[in-house]
């Protein structure tokens, strides 16, 4: 994310999620060059820093740079 110092930012393993949650994340997905949602993405790399979780990945149609931030839903 743009917005946090390099430094701050600890990669994640996205490859320790669930296949299923893996899925979602790689093809619920928003490209801001082909102005689409649902693509997909590739090269998946997650990342934590200052409370907030994305993964960042390519366009699995143009190849832009697509990130994906991670929102924690409560389940009340």
């Amino acid at each position: 994310m743009a917005d946090i110092p390099a430094e701050q930012v600890v990669a994640r393993d996205f490859y320790a999620r669930s296949a299923e949650e893996q899925q979602d994340f790689l093809t619920q997905t928003w490209c801001n060059r082909c102005q689409a949602m649902d693509l997909g993405m590739i090269e998946p790399e997650e990342f934590e820093a200052q409370g907030r979780i994305w993964i960042e990945g390519k366009c699995a149609k143009c190849g832009d740079k697509t990130v994906t931030e991670i929102v924690e839903e409560d389940e009340e």
